[in-house]
């Protein structure tokens, strides 16, 4: 996922936006980890984990954004995607020991917080996101992104999103809903999104693949 966009009022709401080579195979969300038992997220069928995990009874949330930074050793790499689940099931940030995972932002967030936590390959940093809406991409909160300078006022002007990401796919790096042709002709895209409303009744969620009415 390369995209995160908060509001916490007047609901918490969570809309992830995830941009993957398009030949990188996945499926849509489920309770697909029985070593998290009531979690819901797509699932990347290449390393096993998500990018953005649901857990109703907990009424939490975790999504997880490749991050910036010195990564990990090959030969003892861990795949991020368990991060989010991991999150989203017990609600702790993540563990000391993270010298085996690449860069990485992780948000937490439930009704009484929402948490950023950033790990550049050498240093965790954590913070709470502002009231209000925030976007959360690559480079973490970051005010000066392009992404986030153009999409964060229509974002908080909305007061619903679905519009906002019916927009034609962009070879632009800095759209929200993007598709890139590279030399080799692999395609790197905006493949999903996922929006996640938290209530004290109830989680809700609402899943587009946009992949569904296009080739390659």
């Amino acid at each position: 996922m390369c995209t995160l966009i908060v509001r916490t009022a007047p609901h918490l709401t969570l809309m992830g936006v995830r941009d993957e080579f398009a030949d990188r195979p996945w499926e849509g969300p489920g309770e697909h980890w029985p070593e998290y038992p009531g979690v819901i997220g797509g699932r990347d069928l290449k390393a096993g984990g998500t990018w953005l995990a649901v857990n109703p009874a907990a009424r939490r949330a975790a999504a997880l954004l490749n991050g910036h930074g010195r990564e990990a050793e090959e030969r003892t790499r861990l795949s991020r995607g368990d991060l989010a689940l991991r999150a989203a099931y017990t609600g702790e940030e993540p563990g000391s020991d993270l010298t085996r995972y690449d860069p990485f932002h992780l948000v937490l967030a439930d009704l009484s917080r929402v948490r950023l936590f950033s790990w550049d390959g050498e240093r965790l940093s954590s913070s709470d996101l502002p009231d209000g809406t925030s976007m959360v991409v690559n480079s973490g909160l970051d005010p000066d992104s392009e992404r986030v300078v153009t999409y964060l006022p229509r974002f908080r002007d909305s007061a619903t999103w679905a519009e906002l990401i019916k927009e034609e796919p962009s070879p632009d790096r800095s759209a929200l809903i993007m598709r890139h042709e590279l030399p080799d002709g692999r395609i790197f895209a905006s493949l999903s999104v996922m929006e996640v409303e938290i209530a004290p009744g109830g989680v809700t969620y609402d899943f587009t693949d946009l992949t569904a009415d296009r080739d390659g």
